[in-house]
């Protein structure tokens, strides 16, 4: 069985070599020691969230402070082209465990969207909230995927701006696909040659709802592909993870 991981503060693993010894407190010392009981002696992996790793056995273990000694340092290199997940906003948590689902299939970065179907509406103070939440999500799941890289949560977008992640991308060639069930092409029919070619490729997913006729007219009109999954209509939960799967079979991640 894979070894526990725990990360550690941003930055915790710069320049760490393997004989170094590293401690840590807070809920992840409290659910090493308490929770999952480990003992000196038993191996853990340990990542700070920016892709360095280190394996190593845990030399002592409390509440308050777990200390480890590292045995090896790796680095989990960030992905080309890297998968961005644009989920809309959802009822009954359905955005949450889309966001739960695609960090352990893989996702790079996350986007959320307050479509114009969305019944959820993140205002004032409670953006921050809620999007806190969807970090904290991010981070649980990439814990248990063994992740040394945290997919980073970023702002929000909100009804047609959607179609501004098509139209400007931040360095490099993106290649945005707008999941609609009335699509006339497959995710499958896009050229791997375009998906590779890409620097990032971001997966729109639209509420219960659906994607709205002005946000996937906006979407198309920047150079977005619309395609569908399959002959189901898949939940808000489901469309963006069942994508992301056969975007890492097609990349060969998988």
């Amino acid at each position: 069985m894979t070894a526990p991981l725990f990360h550690l503060e941003p930055g915790a693993l710069t320049g760490a070599a393997p004989g170094a010894e590293v401690s840590f407190g807070g809920p992840e010392a409290r659910h090493a020691a308490a929770s999952m009981r480990l003992a000196p002696g038993e191996s853990v992996l340990l990542a700070d969230g920016s892709g360095v790793r280190g394996h190593g056995t845990v030399l002592a273990a409390a509440p308050d402070a777990v200390t480890v000694r590292l045995d090896a340092v790796d680095e989990e290199p960030a992905a080309v082209p890297a998968l961005v997940l644009v989920q809309a906003l959802a009822k009954g948590d359905r955005d949450l465990m889309a966001v739960q689902a695609a960090v352990e299939l893989g996702v790079d970065a996350v986007v959320p969207w307050e479509a114009e179907r969305s019944i959820v509406r993140w205002k004032g103070s409670k953006a921050e909230k809620a999007r806190q939440k969807w970090a904290d999500t991010a981070r649980a799941a990439a814990k248990q995927a063994r992740r040394a890289r945290v997919p980073e949560v970023r702002g929000h977008v909100s009804g047609t701006g959607v179609a501004g992640l098509a139209s400007a991308p931040d360095d490099g060639a993106r290649l945005v696909l707008v999941l609609h069930e009335d699509a006339e092409r497959g995710l499958s029919e896009v050229p791997v040659e375009r998906l590779r070619e890409a620097g990032e490729i971001a997966v729109v997913v639209g509420p219960e709802g659906g994607v709205g006729p002005a946000e996937l007219e906006a979407c198309t009109a920047a150079g977005a592909v619309p395609v569908r999954l399959g002959p189901h209509v898949l939940r808000a939960s489901t469309a963006g993870p069942a994508a992301l799967a056969v975007l890492a079979h097609r990349l060969g991640r998988w």
